[in-house]
């Protein structure tokens, strides 16, 4: 364990990206604090679905290719992260894979085979499935069903475990986490900085992050889990299944600056469209309603890079907890000359 005293890096942020890099700067030797404004993982982090989402999530353009590059990296160093922080806590983080993509009308299933057409362009295992083999996989889905793209390579997590897996993990290598400590000026803070405060950098620095506010339920399966298996995606939102029983409905994207207030009208409308295609939805239990803010870029590129002697690692958008493993091991890579 590092030597207690002034530490050689300060991270602002403990969300997902923050606690990633402190942990394996912890694993290298460094001394590491990190600074966290309101509660450990209270920001986007805890209003994350989970998604790890590289195919389904691809986009046209040069950002999006290489976008699709580092997630299908950090996707990759999925298992073996989960597995090194069960190891480390004995916290299982709840990796499962399988995602569908899927239309509800002929509008839907027409842009449904322009996505299968540029992923098969790029190599991308997608399965084109008609409407009685998506129902075979999925039984909860709606007869009205006119098509279906299966991503089995796709997989999600619950981002709440991981928030806890590391900050346990973080802790037993002696990293300092502080609540309710809000850093005015990165140039007050001793040793190497880290900026992961997601969609309140550019408070910070100079950085070009917005916040973009979405807006999601938690429900509750009563009878347990089983209503559906794989994520599923749609025109306007998914719905994403947890080992328990537990599902995550979202979600909107709103330009609405810092606004995170929980409105009928787009809860409504995720309702609406997915229990179109689950109509199973209107039996489960509505457990929580909430709102967050995706630290948005312009052209959606997470920046984890130096600048003006500060290591960013923010930006990352609809890709947080994917991208968290990599954002680690970059900014532990960037940093690697600072140990105790």
């Amino acid at each position: 364990m590092p030597a207690k005293g002034t530490p050689d890096i300060s991270v602002v942020g403990a969300g997902l990206a923050g606690l990633s890099a402190a942990w394996r700067l912890a694993q290298r030797g460094a001394r590491v604090t990190v600074h966290e404004a309101g509660t450990i993982g209270g920001g986007a982090s805890r209003v994350a679905a989970g998604m790890l989402a590289p195919v389904a999530e691809a986009e046209v353009g040069d950002a999006g290719r290489r976008l699709l590059e580092l997630s299908l990296r950090s996707l990759e160093s999925w298992p073996a992260y989960a597995a090194d922080l069960r190891d480390a806590t004995g916290v299982d983080v709840g990796l499962r894979s399988g995602a569908l993509l899927v239309a509800r009308d002929a509008d839907e299933a027409e842009a449904l085979e322009r996505e299968l057409a540029f992923r098969r362009e790029r190599g991308l295992p997608v399965e084109r499935l008609l409407p009685t083999e998506a129902r075979r996989r999925e039984p909860a889905l709606a007869p009205t069903l006119r098509l279906a793209l299966d991503v089995p390579g796709d997989a999600s997590v619950d981002p709440r475990l991981v928030v806890r897996a590391l900050a346990l993990a973080c802790r037993a290598l002696g990293v300092e986490i502080r609540e309710a400590e809000r850093v005015e000026r990165l140039e007050a803070l001793p040793g190497r900085v880290v900026l992961a405060a997601g969609a309140w950098s550019a408070q910070l620095a100079d950085v070009p992050v917005r916040p973009v506010k979405g807006q999601l339920l938690r429900l509750r399966d009563p009878s347990g889990p089983g209503l559906v298996e794989r994520v599923l995606r749609f025109e306007g939102g998914y719905l994403v299944p947890r080992a328990d029983g537990a599902y995550v409905l979202g979600a909107t994207m709103e330009e609405r600056g810092f606004d995170t207030t929980v409105t009928a009208g787009g809860l409504y409308e995720l309702l609406r469209d997915a229990h179109e295609l689950v109509p199973g939805l209107s039996e489960l239990v509505v457990e929580e309603t909430l709102a967050g803010l995706r630290p948005m870029t312009p052209d959606n590129l997470p920046l984890v890079e130096e600048r003006d002697g500060v290591i960013l690692a923010t930006g990352h958008g609809r890709n947080g907890v994917l991208l968290a493993p990599l954002t680690g091991e970059l900014v532990a890579e960037m940093l690697s000359g600072v140990a105790a």
